[in-house]
């Protein structure tokens, strides 16, 4: 568990994943991303599946596992917003690199697509590598973006 200016970033659990999905257009704006919610990240994958919880509810999360092959990769993360531009979505990545490193994860990756130019800049300050490959989840092209 991490803890700063009021914010706990804990393990998230189905109670939390309803209420972001309840409040979905808090942290996606116009854009329905509410099938890649999967709940099945969350009860498998505990661990990674974070969320930033303030008193006035989760502030931000991240769904995210660790591969057999050592990669631990982020499914999705998001900051309600009122808390943007807040640096949690830093530390809800810092919090998911640490844990997945504990279950063995040597690298991270994430995916995005190329027209989301603010996910692919906010995962290059982190210091990801961002890499075009077509064809990678379907016929839209994605960034998968790698962090050593």
């Amino acid at each position: 568990m991490i803890a700063s200016m009021g914010i706990q970033i804990t393990p998230a659990g189905i109670t939390d994943l309803h209420q972001v999905l309840a409040d979905h257009p808090r942290y996606w704006g116009g854009r329905d991303l509410r099938p890649l919610h999967l709940s099945t990240l969350v009860h498998e994958f505990p661990e990674t599946c974070l969320v930033a919880r303030a008193p006035d509810g989760i502030r931000g999360y991240l769904l995210g596992f660790v591969t057999p092959a050592g990669t631990g990769y982020v499914h999705l993360v998001a900051v309600r917003d009122d808390a943007r531009s807040t640096g949690l979505g830093r530390r809800l990545h810092a919090a998911f690199a640490e844990a997945a490193r504990r279950q063995g994860a040597r690298r991270l990756r994430a995916v995005t697509s190329p027209a989301n130019t603010g996910s692919v800049a906010f995962h290059r300050r982190l210091g990801f590598d961002a890499v075009h490959i077509d064809d990678y989840d379907g016929p839209v092209p994605h960034v998968p973006m790698c962090h050593p």
